[in-house]
């Protein structure tokens, strides 16, 4: 199996980068997050997965090993295929993932396109006991404010439009004193964006 790609980075769509190998391009289907982080021309190194059908080699790239082995990992989870893995890597961090398994916190996991009540409920059953703890070098906000669902949502809503993982954070941090009683993600989210574009 193919472990990790390191190459030119020839090209990138929506959903995936092209990385010239020894002459070679593989398209490499990643995160927005992970596309964020490559820029056409310079080199890159990403882990990947493989995932062979009877029709089609696909590769999978990850930011890194930890988010490659969650990819892995929740498959095991029946119901659970690498397109579906691929946006639950998308929407929650390993870590996030992790926590709302171990914490049977269905409402996190449904945030994840194609995941219904029942499903969530499904793979905190199965995979409970595999997933392990989360780490507690969380970047993740400061503590006390970890859990507050607005910031999950307009971290999301930023890596969604191809800001990297670290700036959605720190955009995420500069809003948190405008959030108030009932924060509104909309004008969270706008808020973020402007701090964003003036960085």
């Amino acid at each position: 199996m193919i472990a990790f790609v390191r190459g030119r980075v020839a090209g990138l769509t929506l959903s995936s980068a092209v990385l010239e190998v020894g002459g070679v391009g593989l398209e490499v289907m990643c995160t927005p997050g992970t596309l964020a982080e490559l820029r056409t021309g310079q080199e890159a190194t990403l882990p990947t997965s493989m995932v062979v059908r009877e029709d089609s080699l696909t590769l999978f790239g990850f930011a890194d090993d930890d988010e490659k082995q969650t990819f892995e990992l929740v498959q095991t989870a029946s119901g659970v295929g690498p397109k579906l893995a691929q946006a639950m890597v998308a929407c929650l961090t390993p870590d996030d993932l992790r926590r709302a398994v171990a914490s049977d916190d269905v409402k996190t996991l449904t945030r994840v396109p194609g995941i219904g009540q029942k499903g969530a409920q499904r793979i905190i059953l199965e995979l409970k006991d595999r997933l392990g703890a989360p780490s507690s070098s969380g970047v993740r906000a400061p503590s006390g404010q970890t859990e507050d669902p607005w910031r999950g949502q307009v971290h999301q809503g930023l890596v969604g439009l191809g800001w990297t993982t670290r700036d959605a954070e720190k955009a995420v941090d500069a809003v948190a004193s405008e959030a108030g009683e009932s924060p509104d993600v909309a004008v969270l989210l706008r808020a973020a964006l402007r701090t964003l574009s003036r960085a």
